[in-house]
């Protein structure tokens, strides 16, 4: 399928909550949104098995139905839904200049007066065996979406910046006990931080340590732990596992186009979704290294095609 003869108002890359959040919107303005699925349709929340914290659904929903919702949210504004992935982007200096979009194959692409992005970020993984099999089924990468459901038991948290001991912070005022696990022989989070974790009787640190098995059959049941400056082993049993060790915004497609922080999030105008490109936009995780919600997610789709609505009517479109 090529797009070479028709100049797009709004084309979006992402599908996951601020993909889809910024379809309904522009599809409501009547801009004709075109979204690009790419390799992860749904986002990160597909492999999330329960969420209970976004507003509008008090019994819950998995994450997977979720997205699905969303999708056929957005088919019903007759958005253009295509499950191809964008391997590069030229974009314009120029205000009102049109953007290429390349896809999966060299010789197509689409052109596009505004474009959102919202390709989100992907967590580090530790890279050991059972890691992603237990994802949603003990293992997670955020407290405050998951940490709910081991309430009152014991967890485990490894990292030792700042995110993990926020992380930490929140487990310990739902859960019995929380393991923080650290490589290294100290902790990387801001003093604050350490000053509040320091304060709670139910959180035990470890130092030197990394996690060298994960336990259980059909789910987490325990971990196996290796202490590197003692060269002892321990086994943990918990009932969740927190990973906290970064996450990797999907913006190596934009390295060349857009400005980026040191960490490599896409760099917006302060209250807006405006990146250093007229016309193009930016949403969800891939711009917000902090949140990081669903809920904010859809907040900034919603700001995004509110941003490109404006922009295409100040260049007359």
């Amino acid at each position: 399928m090529l797009f070479k003869k028709q100049i797009q108002k709004c084309v979006i890359i992402g599908s996951g909550p601020a993909g889809y959040s910024s379809a309904i919107y522009a599809a409501r303005a009547d801009l004709n949104p075109i979204i690009f699925l790419g390799f992860q349709p749904g986002g990160q929340l597909t492999t999330t098995t329960r969420i209970d914290n976004y507003l509008g659904f008090p019994s819950g929903i998995s994450g997977k139905n979720f997205m699905e919702n969303c999708k056929i949210q957005a088919e019903r504004f007759n958005t253009k839904i295509i499950n191809k992935s964008v391997i590069n982007v030229s974009l314009s200096n120029k205000k009102g200049g049109i953007h290429r979009i390349f896809l999966e194959k060299k010789e197509e692409y689409v052109e596009s007066i505004g474009i959102i992005i919202a390709t989100g970020s992907r967590p580090k993984f530790l890279e050991i065996e059972k890691e992603k099999k237990f994802m949603g089924l003990g293992v997670s990468f955020c407290a405050t979406c998951d940490g709910f459901f081991h309430k009152e038991k014991d967890v485990a948290v490894i990292g030792g910046g700042d995110s993990a001991l926020e992380e930490v912070n929140y487990l310990a005022k739902i859960c019995k006990k929380v393991y923080l696990i650290v490589r290294k022989d100290y902790l990387k989070a801001s003093k604050i931080l350490q000053y509040h974790i320091s304060k709670k009787n139910n959180i035990s640190i470890l130092f030197s340590s990394k996690i060298t098995e994960i336990i259980g059959d059909n789910f987490l049941e325990g971990i196996k732990i290796f202490n590197h400056k003692n060269k002892t082993s321990s086994t943990l049993l918990i009932s969740g596992l927190f990973i906290a060790i970064g996450h990797i915004p999907n913006t190596e497609i934009f390295k060349k186009e857009l400005d980026l922080d040191e960490r490599g999030y896409i760099i917006v105008k302060k209250g807006s979704t405006i990146t250093n490109k007229p016309g193009v936009f930016a949403s969800g995780d891939v711009q917000d290294p902090n949140y990081r919600q669903a809920i904010t997610s859809a907040g900034t789709g919603c700001m995004a095609a509110l941003d490109l609505e404006r922009y295409l009517s100040l260049c007359n479109y």
